[in-house]
């Protein structure tokens, strides 16, 4: 991992400064909606659009790599958000926070797929799995500084706006001074929605279901925290709570996913997730045990992504997992954008309670319908199933293939070991 480090520490401080940036940007602009009146319903859809957005960028970056290439791209839509954090603050209404959160977010879109295609280009087949696990980490401290920062402003002036603008801003600089040259751009062969549902139910409506919770979480967290009446600081580390539970939780559960029948950790992950929302909404606005449960939470959703596509892994030739899995990321992006609206009108209707609702709600369906899908199919032994990559919700399809890169690898290795294994064991 040290080695990953040296030869990618630009590139990664300069992916830190983007997630920053992004980090505070959701968490804001629930406080700053709350401050200005709107209501949470309405804010949902500035929230949503961000994911809209999100959606179209993916699709609409490799067109734009192609006629302009990495390097104008990346300085484009990076201007672009820089631009909007300001305009934020100089326009408080929904009309044109809508508008910005989907320019942002398509933005984001762009710029993650030239940042992630330069990380990808960086590391060779020895050290991949290692900047995978680098590239969470710096992902999640990211989110989470993000939150540490939100006290050191107040939300309803212009200093955190123009502060989270000068990090995008300055984020240019390493990514952009420490690659050459700009990595050829490959297409991924495609995969009709039809043909990744026979091949992986459970892979296909588990990232639909992921991408709805993830989305919640990720944009009205900080909408739930003001609804409850929480302070700006309890506010910044609930939110954050949810991060630190990803990141120290992904790690043993993809141990553990390598080890057991997937479809069980599945089912065992979200059933925790139903737990801790079912404790949240039974303790109330109780800030320290709200905590906790934010923690565990953050701990099962996070880690979902990357666990339905190892899952999905299972029952794919080698050449077919870099099209399942953007199948995958096109879905769960389908599924975030209705995320943050539904639960923006539970909220509306019923309280902030049903923030916790709606993410019992989505985690439950996946926890029925993986224990129905284990009716319906034999498990695929341990020793056959692919490896687990850690891949966060917020990547593009650029980090998931080359999760499937890495994936691919480890089991052309573990083929290639086998007969040696074999002939030492006749012996």
């Amino acid at each position: 991992m040290l080695a990953v480090l040296r030869s990618s520490w630009a590139l990664l401080l300069g992916i830190l400064l983007l997630m920053i940036g992004n980090g505070l940007q959701g968490t804001l602009l629930g406080v700053r909606g709350n401050i200005e009146g709107f209501d949470p319903a309405l804010l949902s859809y500035v929230i949503s659009a961000y994911f809209i957005g999100f959606l179209g960028g993916s699709k609409m970056a490799p067109g734009l790599i192609r006629r302009v290439g990495h390097v104008r791209v990346f300085a484009a839509m990076a201007s672009m958000i820089s631009a909007a954090f300001i305009l934020y603050a100089a326009a408080p209404n929904l009309i044109a926070w809508a508008f910005l959160r989907l320019m942002v977010g398509f933005c984001f879109s762009c710029v993650y797929v030239v940042a992630e295609s330069w990380l990808n280009d960086a590391s060779d087949n020895e050290h991949r799995g290692q900047a995978l696990s680098l590239y969470v980490i710096v992902q999640m401290l990211g989110i989470v500084t993000a939150q540490g920062i939100l006290s050191l402003g107040d939300p309803a002036g212009y200093g955190l706006f123009v502060l989270i603008s000068v990090l995008v801003s300055i984020s240019f600089a390493p990514i952009l001074l420490s690659v050459s040259p700009a990595p050829v751009y490959q297409a991924t062969k495609g995969m009709t929605l039809r043909e990744l549902f026979n091949v992986s139910p459970l892979g296909f409506v588990g990232s639909f279901a992921i991408g709805a919770a993830f989305s919640a979480l990720f944009g009205m967290s900080s909408v739930y925290g003001t609804e409850v009446g929480f302070t700006l600081d309890q506010i910044a580390i609930f939110v954050a709570s949810i991060y630190v539970g990803g990141m120290i939780l992904q790690y043993p559960i993809g141990w553990m996913s390598d080890r057991m029948d997937r479809r069980l950790l599945i089912v065992g992950v979200t059933a925790t997730a139903c737990a801790a929302c079912l404790g949240a909404i039974a303790v109330g606005d109780s800030f320290y045990i709200g905590l906790g449960m934010a923690f565990l939470i953050g701990g099962m959703v996070n880690p979902l992504y990357s666990l339905l596509i190892a899952h999905a892994n299972d029952y794919l030739d080698h050449e077919d997992m870099a099209a399942a899995a953007a199948g995958l990321v096109f879905v769960g992006g389908v599924g975030a954008i209705g995320g943050p609206v539904i639960v923006g009108q539970m909220m509306s209707i019923l309280g902030a309670w049903a923030f916790y609702l709606y993410v019992l709600i989505t985690m439950g369906s996946v926890s029925l319908y993986g224990i129905w899908r284990m009716t319906r199919r034999a498990a695929t032994p341990v020793d056959e199933t692919a490896s687990y990559a850690a891949v966060s919700p917020r990547s593009s399809y650029v980090v998931v293939d080359m999760a499937q890169e890495y994936a691919v690898e480890q089991i052309v290795a573990e083929e290639e070991m086998a007969p040696e294994q074999g002939e030492i064991g006749t012996l």
